[in-house]
Protein backbone atom coordinates (compact mmCIF):
# COMPACT_ATOMS: atom_id res chain seq x y z
CA UNK A 1 0.00 0.00 0.00
CA UNK A 2 1.41 3.36 -1.03
CA UNK A 3 1.28 6.07 1.63
CA UNK A 4 1.84 8.93 -0.80
CA UNK A 5 -0.48 11.78 0.16
CA UNK A 6 -2.46 9.61 2.61
CA UNK A 7 -1.00 11.13 5.79
CA UNK A 8 0.28 14.53 6.89
CA UNK A 9 2.52 15.88 9.63
CA UNK A 10 0.38 18.46 11.42
CA UNK A 11 2.42 19.26 14.51
CA UNK A 12 6.02 19.17 15.75
CA UNK A 13 7.88 20.21 18.88
CA UNK A 14 11.53 20.11 19.95
CA UNK A 15 12.33 20.38 23.63
CA UNK A 16 14.55 23.42 24.32
CA UNK A 17 16.46 21.77 27.17
CA UNK A 18 19.90 20.30 26.65
CA UNK A 19 20.30 19.34 30.32
CA UNK A 20 17.15 18.05 32.00
CA UNK A 21 18.17 18.02 35.66
CA UNK A 22 15.12 17.57 37.85
CA UNK A 23 12.95 16.19 35.05
CA UNK A 24 12.04 12.53 34.65
CA UNK A 25 11.96 10.76 31.30
CA UNK A 26 8.14 10.39 31.33
CA UNK A 27 7.86 14.09 32.14
CA UNK A 28 9.94 14.97 29.08
CA UNK A 29 7.75 12.73 26.88
CA UNK A 30 4.63 14.44 28.21
CA UNK A 31 6.01 17.96 27.70
CA UNK A 32 6.95 17.05 24.15
CA UNK A 33 3.51 15.59 23.46
CA UNK A 34 1.86 18.75 24.75
CA UNK A 35 4.05 20.95 22.58
CA UNK A 36 3.44 19.00 19.36
CA UNK A 37 -0.32 18.78 19.91
CA UNK A 38 -0.51 22.52 20.58
CA UNK A 39 1.48 23.18 17.42
CA UNK A 40 -1.05 21.10 15.46
CA UNK A 41 -4.06 22.68 17.14
CA UNK A 42 -5.17 19.38 18.67
CA UNK A 43 -5.58 17.98 22.18
CA UNK A 44 -4.66 14.67 23.79
CA UNK A 45 -8.28 13.60 23.44
CA UNK A 46 -7.85 13.66 19.64
CA UNK A 47 -5.00 11.12 19.75
CA UNK A 48 -5.96 7.56 18.83
CA UNK A 49 -2.48 6.09 18.24
CA UNK A 50 0.80 6.44 20.11
CA UNK A 51 4.34 5.62 18.98
CA UNK A 52 7.63 5.53 20.89
CA UNK A 53 10.85 3.50 20.99
CA UNK A 54 13.23 2.11 23.58
CA UNK A 55 13.79 5.51 25.20
CA UNK A 56 10.31 5.32 26.75
CA UNK A 57 10.37 3.73 30.23
CA UNK A 58 8.78 0.46 31.29
CA UNK A 59 6.74 -1.20 28.57
CA UNK A 60 7.11 1.79 26.28
CA UNK A 61 3.79 2.68 24.70
CA UNK A 62 1.77 0.78 27.30
CA UNK A 63 3.18 2.77 30.21
CA UNK A 64 3.31 6.09 28.40
CA UNK A 65 -0.32 6.11 27.28
CA UNK A 66 -1.27 5.59 30.93
CA UNK A 67 1.09 8.32 32.12
CA UNK A 68 -0.24 10.83 29.59
CA UNK A 69 -3.88 9.79 29.94
CA UNK A 70 -4.31 8.78 26.30
CA UNK A 71 -7.14 6.62 25.00
CA UNK A 72 -5.73 4.97 21.88
CA UNK A 73 -6.54 2.03 19.65
CA UNK A 74 -3.00 1.43 18.45
CA UNK A 75 0.51 1.56 19.94
CA UNK A 76 3.89 0.91 18.35
CA UNK A 77 7.16 0.68 20.30
CA UNK A 78 9.38 -0.54 17.45
CA UNK A 79 13.04 -0.04 18.38
CA UNK A 80 15.69 0.44 15.69
CA UNK A 81 18.00 2.90 17.44
CA UNK A 82 18.56 6.22 15.68
CA UNK A 83 16.28 5.30 12.81
CA UNK A 84 13.30 4.53 15.09
CA UNK A 85 11.46 7.80 14.75
CA UNK A 86 11.85 8.17 11.00
CA UNK A 87 10.51 4.62 10.80
CA UNK A 88 7.61 5.54 13.11
CA UNK A 89 6.51 8.30 10.75
CA UNK A 90 6.30 5.62 8.07
CA UNK A 91 4.41 3.21 10.34
CA UNK A 92 1.98 5.94 11.42
CA UNK A 93 1.33 6.91 7.80
CA UNK A 94 0.71 3.24 6.91
CA UNK A 95 -1.72 2.85 9.82
CA UNK A 96 -3.60 6.00 8.83
CA UNK A 97 -3.73 4.94 5.18
CA UNK A 98 -5.17 1.57 6.27
CA UNK A 99 -7.82 3.26 8.41
CA UNK A 100 -6.47 2.03 11.75
CA UNK A 101 -6.17 5.52 13.25
CA UNK A 102 -6.46 9.21 12.37
CA UNK A 103 -4.19 11.07 14.80
CA UNK A 104 -0.86 9.44 15.69
CA UNK A 105 1.37 10.98 18.34
CA UNK A 106 5.10 10.13 18.25
CA UNK A 107 7.44 11.16 21.09
CA UNK A 108 11.17 10.81 21.74
CA UNK A 109 12.89 11.84 24.98
CA UNK A 110 16.34 11.30 26.44
CA UNK A 111 18.42 12.51 29.37
CA UNK A 112 21.90 10.95 29.00
CA UNK A 113 23.60 14.19 30.07
CA UNK A 114 21.53 14.46 33.24
CA UNK A 115 21.97 10.75 33.96
CA UNK A 116 25.75 11.19 33.78
CA UNK A 117 25.71 14.15 36.17
CA UNK A 118 23.35 12.42 38.56
CA UNK A 119 25.35 9.18 38.25
CA UNK A 120 22.33 7.17 37.17
CA UNK A 121 23.47 3.76 35.94
CA UNK A 122 22.22 2.55 32.58
CA UNK A 123 20.12 -0.54 33.18
CA UNK A 124 19.21 -2.26 29.92
CA UNK A 125 16.12 -4.42 29.98
CA UNK A 126 15.68 -7.90 28.61
CA UNK A 127 18.33 -10.22 27.25
CA UNK A 128 21.49 -8.97 25.52
CA UNK A 129 21.72 -9.12 21.71
CA UNK A 130 22.60 -12.62 20.49
CA UNK A 131 25.98 -11.57 19.05
CA UNK A 132 27.23 -9.87 22.21
CA UNK A 133 28.98 -12.99 23.49
CA UNK A 134 31.10 -13.14 20.36
CA UNK A 135 31.90 -9.42 20.14
CA UNK A 136 32.26 -8.16 23.73
CA UNK A 137 35.64 -9.86 24.35
CA UNK A 138 37.12 -7.47 21.77
CA UNK A 139 35.86 -4.45 23.77
CA UNK A 140 34.18 -2.53 20.94
CA UNK A 141 33.14 1.04 21.65
CA UNK A 142 30.71 3.18 19.71
CA UNK A 143 33.35 5.52 18.35
CA UNK A 144 35.81 2.85 17.25
CA UNK A 145 33.05 1.01 15.39
CA UNK A 146 32.48 4.15 13.33
CA UNK A 147 36.20 4.82 13.05
CA UNK A 148 36.64 1.44 11.34
CA UNK A 149 34.16 2.55 8.68
CA UNK A 150 35.96 5.84 8.16
CA UNK A 151 39.33 4.10 7.95
CA UNK A 152 38.02 1.61 5.40
CA UNK A 153 36.36 4.32 3.32
CA UNK A 154 39.64 6.23 3.25
CA UNK A 155 41.52 3.10 2.20
CA UNK A 156 39.07 2.17 -0.56
CA UNK A 157 38.30 5.62 -1.99
CA UNK A 158 40.97 8.05 -0.84
CA UNK A 159 38.61 9.98 1.41
CA UNK A 160 40.46 12.43 3.68
CA UNK A 161 40.01 13.83 7.18
CA UNK A 162 39.70 17.28 5.63
CA UNK A 163 36.75 16.13 3.53
CA UNK A 164 35.01 14.65 6.57
CA UNK A 165 35.68 17.90 8.42
CA UNK A 166 33.53 19.85 5.94
CA UNK A 167 30.48 18.04 7.34
CA UNK A 168 31.13 19.45 10.82
CA UNK A 169 31.91 22.86 9.31
CA UNK A 170 28.53 22.93 7.54
CA UNK A 171 26.69 21.89 10.70
CA UNK A 172 28.43 24.62 12.68
CA UNK A 173 27.52 27.28 10.12
CA UNK A 174 23.87 26.36 10.68
CA UNK A 175 24.05 25.92 14.46
CA UNK A 176 25.16 29.51 15.01
CA UNK A 177 21.58 30.61 14.24
CA UNK A 178 19.92 28.07 16.57
CA UNK A 179 19.50 29.61 20.01
CA UNK A 180 19.04 26.17 21.57
CA UNK A 181 22.06 24.49 19.95
CA UNK A 182 24.59 23.14 22.43
CA UNK A 183 27.53 24.23 20.26
CA UNK A 184 26.97 27.45 18.31
CA UNK A 185 30.56 28.36 17.47
CA UNK A 186 31.52 28.23 13.78
CA UNK A 187 34.50 25.98 13.15
CA UNK A 188 36.92 25.56 10.24
CA UNK A 189 38.37 22.48 8.59
CA UNK A 190 41.58 23.19 10.48
CA UNK A 191 39.71 23.30 13.78
CA UNK A 192 38.25 19.88 13.12
CA UNK A 193 41.43 18.09 12.05
CA UNK A 194 43.38 19.72 14.90
CA UNK A 195 40.85 18.68 17.55
CA UNK A 196 41.93 15.72 19.72
CA UNK A 197 41.95 12.30 18.08
CA UNK A 198 39.32 10.06 19.65
CA UNK A 199 39.59 6.92 17.50
CA UNK A 200 41.69 7.20 14.38
CA UNK A 201 40.76 8.75 12.00
CA UNK A 202 37.88 10.42 13.88
CA UNK A 203 38.62 13.59 15.84
CA UNK A 204 36.52 15.06 18.64
CA UNK A 205 34.74 17.39 16.21
CA UNK A 206 33.85 14.40 14.02
CA UNK A 207 31.65 13.15 16.88
CA UNK A 208 28.15 14.23 17.84
CA UNK A 209 27.29 16.09 21.03
CA UNK A 210 25.51 14.36 23.92
CA UNK A 211 22.43 16.16 25.27
CA UNK A 212 19.09 15.71 26.93
CA UNK A 213 15.83 16.73 25.27
CA UNK A 214 13.77 15.20 22.51
CA UNK A 215 11.03 15.85 20.02
CA UNK A 216 7.50 14.96 19.04
CA UNK A 217 5.50 14.66 15.83
CA UNK A 218 1.77 14.44 15.16
CA UNK A 219 0.78 12.53 12.00
CA UNK A 220 -2.83 12.87 10.86
CA UNK A 221 -5.28 11.73 8.21
CA UNK A 222 -6.01 14.10 5.28
CA UNK A 223 -9.48 15.01 6.59
CA UNK A 224 -7.98 16.02 9.94
CA UNK A 225 -5.30 18.11 8.22
CA UNK A 226 -7.97 20.02 6.29
CA UNK A 227 -9.62 21.08 9.55
CA UNK A 228 -6.42 22.55 10.99
CA UNK A 229 -4.76 25.91 10.44
CA UNK A 230 -1.17 24.70 10.15
CA UNK A 231 0.83 24.41 6.90
CA UNK A 232 0.31 20.97 5.38
CA UNK A 233 3.35 18.69 5.21
CA UNK A 234 2.56 15.60 3.18
CA UNK A 235 4.24 12.22 3.68
CA UNK A 236 5.28 11.35 0.12
CA UNK A 237 7.20 8.13 0.58
CA UNK A 238 9.28 6.10 3.01
CA UNK A 239 11.56 3.10 3.19
CA UNK A 240 13.23 1.06 5.89
CA UNK A 241 15.88 -1.66 5.88
CA UNK A 242 18.28 -3.45 8.23
CA UNK A 243 21.93 -4.10 7.51
CA UNK A 244 23.96 -6.59 9.52
CA UNK A 245 27.28 -8.40 9.50
CA UNK A 246 26.09 -11.28 7.31
CA UNK A 247 28.24 -13.80 9.16
CA UNK A 248 31.33 -11.64 8.75
CA UNK A 249 30.87 -10.85 5.06
CA UNK A 250 30.33 -7.17 5.72
CA UNK A 251 31.40 -4.15 3.70
CA UNK A 252 32.05 -1.24 6.08
CA UNK A 253 31.78 1.37 3.34
CA UNK A 254 27.99 1.37 2.97
CA UNK A 255 24.90 1.59 5.17
CA UNK A 256 21.31 0.37 5.10
CA UNK A 257 20.39 3.57 3.25
CA UNK A 258 21.42 1.63 0.14
CA UNK A 259 18.01 -0.11 0.41
CA UNK A 260 15.77 2.27 2.37
CA UNK A 261 16.54 5.23 0.10
CA UNK A 262 15.43 3.72 -3.23
CA UNK A 263 12.18 2.51 -1.61
CA UNK A 264 11.39 6.03 -0.39
CA UNK A 265 12.19 7.66 -3.73
CA UNK A 266 10.11 5.13 -5.65
CA UNK A 267 7.06 5.57 -3.44
CA UNK A 268 7.39 9.36 -3.39
CA UNK A 269 7.74 9.49 -7.17
CA UNK A 270 10.52 12.06 -7.01
CA UNK A 271 14.14 12.24 -8.14
CA UNK A 272 17.26 13.37 -6.32
CA UNK A 273 17.10 16.66 -8.18
CA UNK A 274 13.71 17.31 -6.54
CA UNK A 275 15.14 17.20 -3.02
CA UNK A 276 15.72 20.77 -1.83
CA UNK A 277 16.91 19.87 1.66
CA UNK A 278 18.19 16.75 3.45
CA UNK A 279 18.19 15.89 7.15
CA UNK A 280 20.89 13.22 7.54
CA UNK A 281 21.56 11.39 10.80
CA UNK A 282 24.95 12.62 11.97
CA UNK A 283 26.22 10.55 14.88
CA UNK A 284 29.65 10.99 13.28
CA UNK A 285 30.84 12.72 10.11
CA UNK A 286 31.43 9.37 8.39
CA UNK A 287 27.76 8.49 8.96
CA UNK A 288 26.72 11.49 6.86
CA UNK A 289 29.22 10.82 4.09
CA UNK A 290 28.26 7.17 3.62
CA UNK A 291 24.55 7.94 3.86
CA UNK A 292 24.71 10.62 1.17
CA UNK A 293 26.40 8.12 -1.13
CA UNK A 294 23.99 5.32 -0.32
CA UNK A 295 20.93 7.52 -0.82
CA UNK A 296 22.22 8.16 -4.34
CA UNK A 297 23.16 11.83 -4.19
CA UNK A 298 26.59 10.87 -5.56
CA UNK A 299 28.46 7.76 -6.63
CA UNK A 300 29.92 5.41 -4.02
CA UNK A 301 33.36 6.71 -3.12
CA UNK A 302 32.62 10.24 -4.33
CA UNK A 303 31.17 11.39 -1.01
CA UNK A 304 34.36 13.12 0.09
CA UNK A 305 34.35 15.39 -2.93
CA UNK A 306 30.57 15.91 -2.69
CA UNK A 307 30.62 17.22 0.89
CA UNK A 308 33.69 19.43 0.42
CA UNK A 309 33.94 23.18 -0.09
CA UNK A 310 30.72 24.04 1.70
CA UNK A 311 28.41 21.96 -0.48
CA UNK A 312 26.21 21.13 2.52
CA UNK A 313 25.80 24.75 3.68
CA UNK A 314 22.41 26.37 3.09
CA UNK A 315 22.52 29.25 0.66
CA UNK A 316 25.65 28.14 -1.17
CA UNK A 317 25.77 24.34 -1.26
CA UNK A 318 24.27 21.83 -3.68
CA UNK A 319 22.56 19.86 -0.86
CA UNK A 320 21.74 21.92 2.26
CA UNK A 321 21.70 19.57 5.26
CA UNK A 322 20.91 19.66 8.99
CA UNK A 323 20.09 23.35 9.13
CA UNK A 324 19.41 23.16 12.88
CA UNK A 325 23.04 22.15 13.51
CA UNK A 326 22.20 18.45 13.68
CA UNK A 327 23.66 15.98 16.12
CA UNK A 328 27.13 17.36 15.53
CA UNK A 329 26.25 20.74 17.04
CA UNK A 330 22.62 21.11 18.12
CA UNK A 331 21.44 18.12 20.13
CA UNK A 332 21.54 14.34 20.30
CA UNK A 333 19.13 13.10 22.97
CA UNK A 334 20.15 9.53 23.60
CA UNK A 335 20.91 7.44 20.53
CA UNK A 336 17.77 8.28 18.60
CA UNK A 337 18.49 11.57 16.86
CA UNK A 338 16.40 10.56 13.85
CA UNK A 339 13.45 12.40 15.41
CA UNK A 340 15.24 15.74 15.15
CA UNK A 341 15.88 15.03 11.47
CA UNK A 342 12.12 14.84 10.88
CA UNK A 343 11.52 18.06 12.84
CA UNK A 344 13.91 20.17 10.79
CA UNK A 345 12.66 18.67 7.51
CA UNK A 346 9.14 19.73 8.51
CA UNK A 347 10.35 23.24 9.39
CA UNK A 348 12.01 23.54 5.99
CA UNK A 349 8.90 22.45 4.08
CA UNK A 350 6.77 24.80 6.17
CA UNK A 351 9.20 27.64 5.56
CA UNK A 352 9.70 27.96 9.33
CA UNK A 353 13.44 27.31 9.61
CA UNK A 354 15.67 30.18 10.72
CA UNK A 355 15.70 32.85 7.96
CA UNK A 356 19.48 32.55 7.64
CA UNK A 357 19.25 28.84 6.79
CA UNK A 358 15.78 28.49 5.27
CA UNK A 359 16.08 26.91 1.81
CA UNK A 360 14.13 28.97 -0.77
CA UNK A 361 11.08 27.26 -2.26
CA UNK A 362 11.65 24.11 -0.20
CA UNK A 363 8.74 22.04 -1.44
CA UNK A 364 10.35 18.60 -0.95
CA UNK A 365 12.69 17.46 1.85
CA UNK A 366 14.25 14.18 2.92
CA UNK A 367 14.87 12.85 6.44
CA UNK A 368 17.04 9.83 7.14
CA UNK A 369 17.83 7.97 10.37
CA UNK A 370 20.57 5.45 11.07
CA UNK A 371 20.24 3.19 14.12
CA UNK A 372 22.61 0.77 15.77
CA UNK A 373 26.22 0.93 14.60
CA UNK A 374 27.53 1.79 11.16
CA UNK A 375 30.27 -0.80 11.67
CA UNK A 376 27.95 -3.59 12.81
CA UNK A 377 24.17 -4.11 12.62
CA UNK A 378 21.85 -1.20 11.98
CA UNK A 379 18.38 -0.10 11.03
CA UNK A 380 17.96 2.52 8.34
CA UNK A 381 14.86 4.58 7.61
CA UNK A 382 14.22 7.22 4.95
CA UNK A 383 11.21 9.52 4.69
CA UNK A 384 10.40 12.08 1.99
CA UNK A 385 8.10 14.98 2.82
CA UNK A 386 6.51 17.63 0.67
CA UNK A 387 4.13 20.58 0.77
CA UNK A 388 0.57 20.43 -0.52
CA UNK A 389 1.70 21.02 -4.12
CA UNK A 390 4.40 18.32 -4.11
Amino acid sequence: MSIRGKAYIAGIYEHPTRLALGKTLPQLHAELAKGALEDAGLTKDDVDAYYCAGDAPGMGGVDMVEYMGLNVRQIDSTETGGSSYVLHVNHAAQAIAAGHCKVALITLAGRPAADAKEKVAFRPGGDPPPAIGFESPYRPTIVNMYAMCAQRHMYEYGTTSEQLAWIKVAASHHAQYNEHALRREVVTVEDVVNSPMIASPLHRYDCCVITDGGGAVVVVAPEIMKSLKRPAVKVLGAGEAPKHLMGGKVDLTYSGARWSGPKAFEEAGVSHADIKYASIYDSFTITVLETIEDLGFCEKGAGGKFVSDGNLISGTGKLPFNTDGGGLCNNHPGNRGGMTKVLEAVRQVRGEAHPKVQVPNCDIALAHGTGGLLGARMGSATCILGNEDA
